[in-house]
């Protein structure tokens, strides 16, 4: 089996609940032919329950399918009938309620169809995977493992596989290789413990702030502001988390520990605080009932206080001395004033990190390989900037474990279980040559999987470094470099967000002249989790304020000029997009030769919000497109509408996939789905085009226009939604304008022009557009306060 490569054709989730169905939703994302299966419905189709999972995809809110039309590959089965197409699957999950007598129940069941060759998974949280497998025919054993993918399992890097103890190394590999690649997870191996690492530090560091929570007799929304952005976490911090994932499954998980970890040195505060017993047993188990520890009345969010057992409204904010040192860039610096400080709020988050470094170092051993999983788990799984081991080493290691070890001689930590001793003898725990293992005593490299080739820059942790490449030229705006000899070069923005102003654009052109003398493709790629953000609306603001409307027309013209240098270049440009790809940086992907695009992009022409069109040439292209594809029908128009209601209502691709369904990105443009993996593969598509003798497309002379009955068509749309009051009049102006560009202006419809007179359109109107008060006002609202404003 080890020397077989394992390939994935279709796969089978079983358990149609909140998790397995989101799974089979991510299955069927990557393309792969998925069976979701449960229980036969008592009354009407057998299939009634899993086709009411399926169909509760589309409601769910972040959206477990990347694209809509995705849920085709998801197939309704049921246990009583359709056990016989498991010899087909490749895969099996099993996603069920964490009732390890319904499982093993299950396994027997479905053993007897599962194929010689099949993987079959867990997706437990947390029990023991050696138990389950000890259910499981001999032979299946070796092919048996968990894989515990984080909710929800779309978005969450995350992804827990814990091998039992004959699990097959070779099928381990493929799962990895799998997962890595196809659904575009960070892989972290776990030894079978109770909640494995994620949930077994994730869940302490909560429980940890819980009680500190009591022992300072801090307010929920004091201790949300405490540990939420200010601390490197996400903005539902600690108690908002507990209301996204349910108070029901947090006492649950809490339970969970209570019962499986009895020598636990913290086992003591394993268990719910009254008030969670109090909310659960009311019915209030946070965001899916509508109240928790926080709720809503009207618009405002209001918060459970314990001493009023009441809601009350939630506005606390850290003390101005904790805020000022929470400022302190230097982590060393800033664990010293919060340790030292006699503020409450310095002294609850001191003693927060200490029991989750304390408890994070005493379990190591038991629960990792090295301190680089749990840093990871905690990470991808928690969204968390630094992991506990990280934080830890940034901020001193050494100081940090003699103040740990002083807080527990004197009784202050959570536990009197001393540090382990390995602590006193390392300087930390991730290095150059890898991160630290209590097992073997040394810092231990990252995976030799082959799989992690394909990532030129992983995730880092604290302190590694990895190959920036040579600069071949730079200027202000970006930097022209390659990675290895493969003749591809690299053009990286340097601006913040990765906007557009003169030097990206002329550095862009300048990279292109150097690539098409001394190389064989270009790559635009990103080091942010942002593509681009579009144009630099604060300099274009200030340049219409002032009255330099000379200066903006050279600006845009210079933008226009740089698209067509990208597309008309003669060495192909890719671009490898990631995250937000907001204007002109859309437009910049749309003039590329291809785009490679991470499946988490967020792809769009949004000018429209800020009271502007597209005019870096992303109109034209459009109008281009709609009359290549009007060669079959003669007709541009269906395609001009759809893409004018994308572009008038400055609609944002939930993904690649939809950016597809949108007319933002090309059926040839490729999706990965690791974003890690995202350079490799664009040098790679970069490199095919060169070799296959790539030549830029020729020039649009005769691109087929919707004209003014196509323009008149769409304003009638428009004159609906005005009198509906839908859109405002300058909402109005504005999509009139995007329709005029787009349909080639004043003339008959069917006229031919050329790029040029599409261009002259788009500017034409952007510049009219961004002398009227109106959209100044929308730039002005967009810069203060990051939303649109519809004026």
């Amino acid at each position: 089996m080890s020397n077989v490569p394992l390939r994935i054709r279709k796969a089978a989730v079983l358990g149609a609940g909140v998790m397995g169905a989101q799974i089979a939703a991510h299955l069927a994302n990557a393309d792969v032919e998925t069976l979701l299966f449960d229980l036969p419905a008592k009354e009407g189709d057998k299939n009634g329950i899993v086709t009411k999972a399926i169909q509760n995809l589309a409601k769910l809110s972040p959206a477990p399918l990347a694209e809509k039309s995705r849920v085709a590959a998801i197939t309704a089965a049921n246990y009583d009938d359709n056990l016989e197409a498991l010899r087909d699957c490749d895969l099996v999950i099993e996603a069920i309620a964490e009732r390890q007598d319904w499982k093993l129940d299950l396994y027997k069941k479905i053993a007897p169809y599962l194929s010689d060759s099949a993987v079959v998974a867990s997706n437990t949280s947390g029990l023991s995977i050696n138990a389950l497998a000890d259910a499981l025919p001999v032979k299946l054993r070796p092919r048996f493992s968990g894989i515990h993918f984080f909710n929800p399992p779309r978005y969450m890097h995350l992804v827990e596989l814990i091998p039992d103890r004959e699990t097959d190394r070779g099928v381990l590999a493929g799962l990895e290789a799998f997962l890595t690649t196809t659904l575009g997870k960070g892989v972290v191996y776990a030894k079978d413990t109770p909640n494995f690492i994620g949930n077994r530090i994730g869940v302490f560091s909560i429980l940890a702030t819980m009680h500190h929570t009591a022992a300072f007799k801090l307010g929920f929304d004091l201790v949300d502001a405490l540990t939420g952005p200010a601390i490197g976490r996400p903005k539902s911090a600690t108690y908002r988390t507990a209301d996204v994932v349910g108070l029901d499954t947090m006492a649950h998980v809490i339970k969970t520990m209570a019962d499986t970890l009895p020598s636990d040195p913290w086992h003591a505060h394993f268990q719910a605080p009254a008030w969670l017993t109090a909310l659960i047993a009311k019915g209030a188990l946070g965001q899916k009932t509508g109240a928790g520890i926080y709720t809503k009345r009207g618009k405002d969010i209001v918060m459970l206080d314990l001493g009023k057992q009441d809601y009350v409204p939630s506005a606390a904010k850290p003390s101005d001395e904790v805020a000022a040192i929470l400022a302190v860039k230097n982590p060393a610096e800033k664990f010293a004033k919060l340790r030292a400080s006699g503020d409450p709020q310095a002294q609850f988050l001191w003693a927060v990190f200490r029991d989750l470094f304390h408890y994070s170092a005493y379990h190591l051993a038991d629960i990792a390989e090295t301190a680089r999983d749990v840093d990871f788990a905690i990470r991808w799984g928690y969204g968390w900037k630094l992991g506990p081991f990280e934080t830890w080493q940034a901020a001193g290691w050494a100081d940090v474990a003699k103040w740990i070890a002083e807080d527990i001689a004197a009784g202050k930590a959570m536990s009197s279980a001393p540090l382990p001793t390995w602590v006193g003898q390392v300087d930390g725990v991730h290095h150059a040559a890898g991160s630290y293992s209590p097992h073997t005593g040394k810092d231990e490299p990252r995976s030799s999987h082959p799989v992690y080739r394909r990532q030129l820059f992983p995730d880092a942790l604290i302190g590694e470094k990895f190959d920036t490449g040579a600069t071949l030229w730079e200027n202000d705006g970006v930097r022209l470099w390659q990675l290895g000899d493969d003749g591809v070069g690299i053009v990286s923005f340097k601006t913040k967000m990765n906007t557009v102003n003169d030097a990206v654009l002329d550095g862009v052109q300048q990279a292109i002249d150097y690539a098409e003398k001394n190389l064989k493709a270009l790559v635009i790629w990103q080091t942010g989790d942002a593509f681009s953000a579009g144009a630099d609306l604060k300099g274009m603001l200030g340049m219409v304020q002032s009255g330099k409307i000379d200066a903006l027309e050279s600006m845009i013209a210079n933008f226009q000029k740089t698209s067509q240098r990208i597309k008309y270049s003669l060495v192909p440009v890719v671009a490898a997009v990631r995250g937000l790809t907001l204007g002109g940086g859309c437009e910049f992907q749309m003039h590329c030769a291809r785009t490679v695009a991470a499946l988490e992009s967020y792809i769009g022409l949004v000018e429209a919000g800020v009271g502007l069109l597209p005019a870096g040439g992303g109109l034209k292209e459009i109008a281009v497109r709609a009359s290549q594809r009007a060669a079959a029908d003669g007709d541009p128009f269906p395609e001009i509408k759809r893409m004018f209601e994308a572009v008038a209502q400055a609609k944002l691709s939930g993904s690649a996939l939809e950016a597809k369904q949108l007319g933002l990105l090309r059926d040839s443009d490729v999706v990965v789905f690791n974003s890690f993996e995202l350079l490799h593969v664009a040098k790679k598509v970069a490199a095919s085009l060169a070799e296959t003798g790539y030549r830029p497309p020729l020039r649009a002379r005769d691109v087929i226009a919707a004209g003014d009955v196509g323009t008149a068509t769409l304003k009638m749309m428009l004159v609906n939604m005005l009198e509906g009051r839908f859109i405002s009049p300058h909402d109005d102006e504005i999509a009139s304008r995007i329709a005029d560009t787009l349909c080639g202006g004043v003339i008959e419809r069917d006229s031919q022009v050329d790029e040029r007179w599409l261009l002259d359109l788009e500017r034409k109107h952007f510049f009219e557009l961004a002398q009227m008060p109106k959209t100044q006002e929308r730039i002005q609202h967009t810069l203060t306060t990051g939303k649109p404003l519809r004026n």
